[in-house]
């Protein structure tokens, strides 16, 4: 067993053992992938400000999120096709996040259904849907998470229309997948986890098939698909979302102050500052650089976190002085999952919390409650002059 001290470390583990196809899902942007890239260089600009001789001793990275109690601010992010990463890989991922005492989000495209993972953890979590036009579908979707015991409802607002991923068209990644002779070759060389695929009845996605009207099987889900998403979406609508969960709700997909403060009107729980990881609208600020001026914006009217382009605990930091209330992971904690199932997973919430951890004592704090802008250094100009 390898030595992991990073999560680069889990990420070649994970594309040496899971098909190319799936890996590619997960490790990809649209188009020219700049909004991807920068998500986790712009993090790379800021410097941290250390401090010596300050008392180190009982230190604590425990938080809130939306009123949670969590072992440090740090969610994973609703990813869809998580079960193709890991056979069961949404259990297994929730199953750790539980362990760890940190949120899981179920995403409403996974492979596992919001039964199976309700059976197979002990304390709630958090369900992430689209905006969908069919309302009677959007009903019972939202009931079965009421009735799995979700605590908070977590709406998405950026993927009206989906941002072309060239990998995915290049792969043949879809609902189901349309195999060529390489990706058949690729998944023939993957023996572990197709030995793992094979013994698992999960292989389609759970919340949609037998669920919404006219798909029964994975043949009729990409026409289901085509058609699912609201392209009229507006903040009435999304207000109608709300009222129908009538519980705590996250809006995620934010990116404009603007949009900030509609979201705090209809008062949201909290907003997170998310650029989709880089995979809908390219040319994108990355959530970073944005992350400011949303703060200031919006104050205390509704609490923030931010989403897209954390890789380790020194990002979460900065993330959290920066102004943001709570953090997301999803491809570091999927890199986790693609190298080693619930353990990986376990491995990556390990790893960036020891960052986090000594990061935050060599910066002079005790408690990740009071990390602020003076434990940073941010170059002048970081969040750019923009016409």
């Amino acid at each position: 067993m390898p030595v992991i001290t990073t999560i680069d470390d889990l990420k070649r583990l994970h594309k040496r053992r899971t098909p190319k196809m799936f890996y590619d899902y997960a490790e990809s942007g649209s188009w020219t992938e700049q909004t991807f890239r920068e998500n986790t260089s712009d993090f790379d600009e800021i410097r941290l400000r250390q401090r010596v001789a300050v008392d180190m001793t009982n230190r604590t990275t425990a938080s809130q999120m939306v009123g949670e109690d969590v072992s440090m601010p740090v969610a994973l992010a609703p990813v869809g096709l998580t079960g193709m990463q890991a056979a069961d890989g949404e259990i297994k991922a929730a199953r750790a996040a539980e362990k760890f005492g940190v949120p899981f989000t179920l995403s409403t495209m996974s492979i596992c259904s919001i039964e199976d993972v309700a059976a197979h953890t002990e304390k709630p979590f958090w369900f992430q849907v689209y905006t969908l036009k069919d309302d009677e579908f959007m009903k019972r979707l939202i009931g079965r998470a009421r009735d799995a015991g979700c605590s908070a409802l977590v709406i998405t607002l950026d993927l009206q229309i989906m941002g072309q991923r060239h990998k995915d068209l290049k792969n043949g990644l879809s609902a189901p997948p349309k195999f060529t002779l390489a990706s058949i070759a690729d998944l023939a060389t993957r023996w572990p986890w197709g030995i793992e695929m094979l013994q698992t009845k999960r292989r389609f996605f759970g919340n949609i098939v037998g669920h919404a009207q006219g798909v029964s099987n994975a043949s009729s889900l990409a026409a289901w698909t085509a058609e699912a998403f609201d392209h009229a979406l507006d903040w009435a609508r999304v207000a109608e979302l709300m009222k129908m969960w009538d519980g705590k709700v996250i809006l995620k997909g934010i990116l404009d102050a603007d949009d900030a403060r509609k979201a705090a009107d209809l008062g949201a729980d909290a907003i997170i500052v998310s650029n989709h990881g880089g995979r809908q609208l390219d040319g994108a600020l990355s959530s970073i650089k944005v992350l400011p001026s949303i703060i200031e914006a919006v104050g205390d009217r509704v609490e923030v976190h931010l989403d897209s382009g954390i890789r380790s605990g020194q990002d979460v930091l900065k993330a959290l002085a920066m102004g943001a209330k709570g953090t997301y992971i999803g491809r570091a904690f999927v890199n986790g999952l693609g190298a080693m199932g619930e353990k990986g997973v376990t491995t990556a919430l390990e790893v960036i919390h020891k960052e986090l951890d000594t990061t935050m004592a060599l910066c002079g704090r005790r408690d990740v409650k009071t990390l602020d802008r003076d434990v940073l250094l941010v170059p002048e100009g970081f969040e750019g002059r923009w016409a």
